[in-house]
């Protein structure tokens, strides 16, 4: 499960495109996941959406979750779902979808981290960690210390969102993040497919650099 480009859609701030659109602009500039998420729409648009989403991911092998509705992720043949902490707890949509179908929460603390992890989770995502305006109730941003504590209690991946951008991509990753996952800096540029790309060689560079001053310094 690669994680590491994990692009939100946002038809809110994509000039005009699609859910779809964005997901097929996305993966044609790398990306490894494709998370749709519309809080507005109808649960029988969403799913045709969804549908759609899924074509498109399956064909270039890119991991497709579905944001908050376990219902449509199932319906649409999706790859996973993301639950917040108000959303349907993670324990229960274990038991309504077992693996390899992919649970991922949102969390704030090493606390819920821990919790999701014994719930069923496969990976965490903090959130913000800096903050942000793609999601008005996302709260004060949690910084970079918060993913390395993070990482400290889980042994599952833990993905970083919230005003990252190509300025500090490369410090969320050196913080220990297993990848990002985006809005804005990919979804709100005139080219969608530029920005997933260029993205992805700053994940891709900052990992290496990562793994490089590893090997120098093990502790």
């Amino acid at each position: 499960m690669n994680l590491e480009l994990y692009v939100i859609t946002d038809e809110g701030i994509a000039k005009g495109r699609t859910h779809a659109e964005i997901a097929r602009l996305a993966c044609d500039g790398g990306a490894d996941a494709i998370q749709l998420r519309d809080k507005y729409c109808s649960s029988e648009n969403l799913c045709s959406i969804g549908r759609e989403i899924r074509a498109i991911t399956r064909r270039t092998g890119t991991v497709f979750i579905v944001n908050d509705r376990l219902d449509i992720a199932l319906a649409c043949g999706a790859d996973g779902v993301h639950l917040g902490q108000d959303d349907l707890k993670v324990d229960l949509a274990r038991q309504k979808a077992p693996r390899p179908f992919i649970i991922g929460v949102s969390v704030g603390n090493s606390g819920e981290a821990v919790a999701a992890e014994r719930g069923g989770a496969d990976y965490v995502a903090v959130s913000p960690v800096f903050a942000t305006v793609s999601k008005i109730d996302a709260g004060p941003g949690r910084g970079l210390a918060m993913i390395k504590q993070i990482k400290s209690v889980v042994s599952i991946p833990v993905i970083a969102i919230g005003g990252i951008n190509c300025d500090n991509v490369e410090e969320v990753i050196a913080s220990g993040a297993d990848g990002v996952a985006v809005i804005s800096v990919v979804v709100g540029q005139p080219d969608i497919t530029a920005a997933s790309r260029d993205l992805k060689k700053r994940i891709t560079a900052a990992k290496q650099s990562r793994t490089r001053l590893k090997a120098i310094n093990p502790d």
